[in-house]
Parts: C-alpha cells; structure tokens; sequence
C-alpha cells in the first residue's frame, strides 16, 4: 500500500483463537482471504524465531488491521488499527490516579468500560476544552467510508451517552447516513471490518466537534472511484469538512482523481497519511486536501499536560509521510527538498499504544467497547478542529491554514521520533519545525485551521 512496498512483519496481529499464543498470531498474521475485490491475498510473514521474540518483548499492544492491508491498484483500504491485547497508555493512566495496577485488553472479551482516551483526554491535549463546548454549531462534518456499518447510528448514541454528550440522531437531525448516490434506503454492503473504521470517525468527530453535524456517506465499495464520488456526494449535500480515513498506492492516475474528486475549494478534505511507516500514500498526496500524520501522545508533568513524537512502532508500522512522485506541490508549500506534494501537513494522535475509546458492535468482534490507533483517529481529529474554527473562505484550500500559523503557539511542534530511514532527513524524521511525519504538529486551540 506504501511506497516503497516492504515486506510487513509488526505490529498487525491477528487473532487466530482465542486460545493462540502472540508469537503464532505474529506468525500467522495475513493469512486470511481478501474480503472484497478490492483487496488483494496477503503474502504469508516468514519470520525468524528470534525477531518474534523480539518482536513480542517489545509489543506494548498486540493490534490488528481492521481492514485489508494491501489493496490493488485503483482501491484503497481503510487505517483503522484495533487493540487486541495488551496495556495502553490510558488504562496506565486510570491505574495511576487509583495507584493499583493497570489491568490489560483481554482479546475476544467484551469491555464494559473504555480503554482509550476519551473526549475530555483530546479535548485537554489539544487545547480545544473551552472551544469545543459551543463551536461547531450548524457545520456539518462529513465522513467517508467504503461499505456500510448497520449498526452506526446506535453504536454513535453509546458512545456520546456514555461521555454526556448531547444526543446526535437521525430523528433531530444531527446524524445522517446516505449512500454515495445519496440515497438513506439503499445502502452498501455491509463490511465487519469497515464498520470498525466507520464507529472510529463517527467517535472522532463526537469527542472533538460534540455540537456538529454529522453525515456518514457510504461508497460501494473501497475503489478510488467509489470512494471519491462518496467525497462528491457528500459536498453536494453541504458538507464543509470531509474526512477520508483511508489510503493506497500512488499511481499516474492520482492527478486525475485530483480534479475529479478532491478538487473542493471552500471545504477542508483531510486524509490519512497511513499506517505503514516512511512512503507517500494517495489520496494523502492530493494537493488539494490536508494530510495528516500520526502521533504518539503521553501525558506529561510539563505545563501542557501532554507530549507528543512520531508515531513509530516498527519499520512498516507507523505514520506514513513522503514526498509525491505524480502530484505538484500545492503554492503554500514551502519546503524545498521536495519538489512536488510533500505529505503530512499536520497531525494528531495515532498511535495505537495512546489509542482513542471506540464503541462498536459490529466490527471485528462486535465485542462493543475498544480502543483504536492508526491515521485513521487523526484524519477526523483534525477535520473536526476545522469545523470548530468555522466555516473556510469560499475559494480557500483550508490545507493552506496551519501554513500561514507555522512557528506560532497555534500549533504543538513534534520535534523527536521517525518514521523509517530516508535520504532527505525531515521527510521521516521530526525536526523543529516542518518535517514530514508529523508536518507543522499538532493543534493546540483552532487558530491554526481558520482562515
């Protein structure tokens, strides 16, 4: 899915019983069929005995795809990361303030609490506590997924009863669910696995944009066609902020999906940068939309409160970043080692060892409550600030906004951490200022994503 395409043998875990040992998930991971015709078979991991002991001494949490890994050409697959087992940073977090022991993800068991951050976690993180308590009234935030998640709207009431957030059903008008040709009737397939992606945005946007409206626009399939005319559909029907959690290969084609798909003045399109380590995905390399990177968020005894670095879990795990091999650099890009789209240009939370809280029934194992990582938590954070900071400038391209911020408070600068080894050091390492990983940073407050 990244380029370049290296051989995966992290952190993407799958179950294979309830009763299998981490070393033979690791193992076995990608072993099973391709859902869809957009995703191809997955090659089977030959790994040596002592990089799986490796591989498990340093697992913090075992995790898994919710969606293909490698999709053809022409389709993408979704960058949703569910935590299976282990202890993340939040559970530390609640065991430290009780001074007991942090309990850990039990895989296949349902959870009746969150184990991830939640709205008030994010909202602190990024400066957004005053603002997000009355900003984002009448915008209208759209969400892009492939497939349809049946139970969406009732998983979406769980989640923002659970926190105390306002309701946001289809009965008051909040939340409403289309297909890509707009109908409420005729719906996609169903997909366990981008069911899960679906809860995770829709929860994204809840825990930062709480007083939005949502619309969640199905395409009928992960094809860039479908999923780009999804994009369309939702700015016909007012959309002013459009998130796409999703990515693949770049490709010749990509400046064509440019002007057919993502070329929305007046509306900030964010995407994900991908999950896969150091290599420039599509459509993160749209010069029309703003990319966004991933993070590793802790809580920290400085004055924030928190701190963030590259998301990094291993050399094919971690927040995408690159430089475009087919798209132009957009005019308010700057840096110079890149000579076409250089990707992210900001970022948030991804890790999926810091992950977010997400209630989902119908996903992977419809087991309800679980914590979720990859650039799929971020692209909707940030498309969620954008709503908060108000509507953009009818011709803007709102990815140029934390541009005109750069160097200012309106933004967390991410300076340690990588994402893999490259020739040109900032296009996968964190430096003061821009770098590719992470871009400007992360908000802190919405100054940075107005216009």
């Amino acid at each position: 899915m990244r380029t370049p395409n290296t051989p995966h043998i992290s952190g993407r875990w799958r179950r294979i019983g309830s009763a299998a040992t981490a070393t033979t998930a690791l193992l076995l991971a990608g072993l099973g069929t391709a859902a869809h015709a957009g995703a191809a078979t997955p090659t089977p991991h030959k790994v040596s005995a002592g990089t799986v002991a490796a591989q498990v001494a340093k697992a913090h949490v075992r995790y898994e795809s919710a969606c293909a890994a490698t999709p053809k050409k022409g389709y993408a697959a979704c960058d949703a990361l569910r935590v299976t087992g282990g202890t993340t940073a939040y559970m530390e977090k609640q065991a430290a303030l009780k001074g007991a022991t942090p309990k850990t993800v039990k895989p296949n068991a349902t959870s009746a609490t969150p184990t991830g951050y939640g709205p008030s976690d994010l909202q602190d993180a990024y400066g957004l506590t005053d603002a997000s308590s009355s900003d984002g009234s009448g915008e209208t935030i759209a969400i892009v997924d492939a497939y349809d998640d049946p139970n969406a709207e009732a998983d979406l009431a769980t989640y923002r009863s659970y926190y105390g957030l306002s309701a946001c059903t289809t009965a008051n008008g909040c939340f409403k669910k289309v297909s890509q040709t707009g109908s409420t009737t005729s719906l996609p397939t169903a997909d366990s696995g981008w069911a899960g992606e679906i809860s995770l945005d829709l929860d994204m946007v809840s825990a930062i944009a709480p007083n939005a409206n949502i619309l969640l626009v199905e395409a009928k399939s992960s094809s860039m066609a479908n999923l780009g005319t999804a994009v369309n559909r939702a700015v016909t029907l007012g959309a002013k902020f459009v998130s796409n959690s999703y990515g693949g290969s770049e490709s010749s084609s990509d400046t064509s999906y440019d002007s057919s798909y993502f070329n929305h003045p007046g509306v900030a399109i964010t995407v994900s940068a991908g999950d896969e380590a150091y290599g420039a995905e599509y459509p993160a390399g749209s010069k029309y939309v703003t990319s966004v990177g991933g993070t590793k968020l802790s809580t920290s005894s400085n004055s924030r409160g928190w701190t963030e670095s590259v998301w990094k879990t291993s050399s094919t795990e971690g927040t995408g970043s690159g430089c475009s091999a087919y798209d132009a650099k957009p005019s308010w890009q700057t840096d110079t080692g890149c000579t076409k789209r250089m990707i992210s240009d900001v970022s948030a939370v991804a890790d999926p060892a810091t992950g977010v809280s997400v209630y989902d029934s119908y996903g992977d194992d419809g087991s309800g409550w679980n914590t979720y990582g990859g650039t799929s938590a971020s692209a909707p954070i940030i498309a969620s600030v954008y709503a908060l900071a108000g509507t953009p400038g009818s011709s803007d391209y709102p990815a140029s906004y934390p541009y005109a911020a750069a160097g200012t408070a309106a933004l967390n600068d991410v300076t340690s951490g990588n994402n893999g080894t490259c020739t040109t050091s900032y296009f996968c390492t964190a430096k003061s200022g821009y770098d590719g990983p992470t871009g400007w940073g992360t908000p802190q407050g919405t100054d940075a994503f107005t216009g």
